[in-house]
């Protein structure tokens, strides 16, 4: 054979070929374009959110933003210097002005003021009720979620009733938020007489990912080797301890990643908790002025995803609200990142237990 000619297993150009290259290039392209896209709407925010929370002086974190409640921003001339405070310290301002101008028996000087609102403060309350709704509807979800997979996976018989039960969980994954968001309010909040509290937000957003939980809970029990069962039940043990002892064990670290994605749809929920949760204005923390135990659960909070929305949408816009909007985000992504790189872990550490 010559070395001009070619190797008899060589794929030859054709039609076929071009058309093959021209759809992995087009799937290329778009993986690539939809990775440029993350990355720029992170680093978008990443870089405008950080100065609102970072400083360029000790303690070089915006304290404030950390610690206060939101307020409204003062913007006013004062002997010639352009002065931005909070509500509550532009207030003590003027008392303490018209205190000095009584003492020096004159009028206090006259101060024009432009307010905007949500422009100053912090979002404490925010943080607080984030993580409150996140974790008591994580909690809820899981216990739930993982009940009904252990039903549906090893004590239901196989048959119409359980394809039912399976395709009306696929069916409810698909449910818009909103949706589920006023079946909470018609009957956690009015039929229930929750009000719109804290329990109403756990339990609405709980069923808003209680699908994702059982499919991934249910998958995870599948993976588990039948021989584990089959052994269990055969050393004499009941069908709940090879349960307890024999599956969940080693299905654990599956379900913890239901967890994951249970945390990042419960924290990034907006329309399920501005009906049964969110107040848009709440100084208080949920703990604070407590008549009974009780009304801890009964009230209202603030939350990040509600208070990103409302300080959006409903407001008017200006280099002062993007400021909170923008550090508002960024703060909302750092405690998601957090939860979930914490979940990640724990997965990891189980996942090295397994050993079959």
């Amino acid at each position: 054979m010559s070395k001009s000619s070619t190797h008899p297993y060589q794929t030859r150009p054709g039609v076929r070929r071009a058309g093959e290259r021209i759809a992995f290039w087009i799937f290329r392209v778009c993986t690539y374009a939809v990775l440029a896209s993350g990355v720029f709407v992170l680093s978008d925010v990443v870089f405008k959110g950080a100065r609102a929370v970072f400083r360029s002086e000790f303690p070089f974190v915006n304290v404030t933003f950390f610690t206060e409640a939101p307020e409204s921003l003062h913007v006013f001339d004062y002997q010639g210097q352009k002065m931005e405070m909070g509500d509550r310290e532009f207030r003590a301002f003027l008392r303490g002005e018209a205190h000095k101008a009584a003492t020096e028996n004159r009028e206090p000087l006259p101060i024009e003021s432009q307010s905007y609102v949500y422009s100053a403060g912090g979002i404490l309350p925010c943080i607080v009720g984030t993580v409150l709704l996140t974790v008591g509807a994580t909690v809820i979800a899981l216990l739930l979620g993982i009940s009904s997979a252990i039903y549906i996976n090893e004590y239901a018989r196989q048959g119409p009733m359980l394809r039912f039960m399976r395709l009306a969980i696929v069916n409810l994954a698909g449910v818009p938020s909103i949706v589920f968001g006023l079946f909470g309010m018609g009957l956690f909040v009015i039929y229930l007489k929750w009000n719109v509290s804290l329990l109403a937000g756990w339990f609405t957003l709980a069923f808003t990912v209680l699908p994702l939980v059982i499919t991934a809970s249910e998958e995870a029990l599948k993976a588990v080797p039948r021989g584990f069962r089959e052994a269990s039940l055969a050393l004499g043990a009941t069908p709940w301890q090879t349960i307890r002892k024999a599956v969940l064990p080693h299905a654990l670290s599956g379900m913890l990643t239901s967890s994951i994605l249970c945390v990042a749809r419960v924290a990034g929920e907006t329309a399920p908790i501005m009906f049964t949760a969110a107040y848009a204005v709440r100084d208080k923390l949920p703990w604070q002025d407590l008549e009974h135990f009780g009304d801890f659960f009964f009230q209202g909070v603030m939350a990040l995803p509600y208070h990103i929305y409302v300080v959006s949408s409903k407001i008017p816009q200006n280099d002062y609200t993007q400021r909170t909007q923008y550090g508002a985000a960024f703060v909302f992504l750092l405690i998601v990142g957090l939860i979930a790189a914490s979940s990640i872990i724990l997965r990891g550490k189980l996942r090295q237990r397994q050993t079959w």
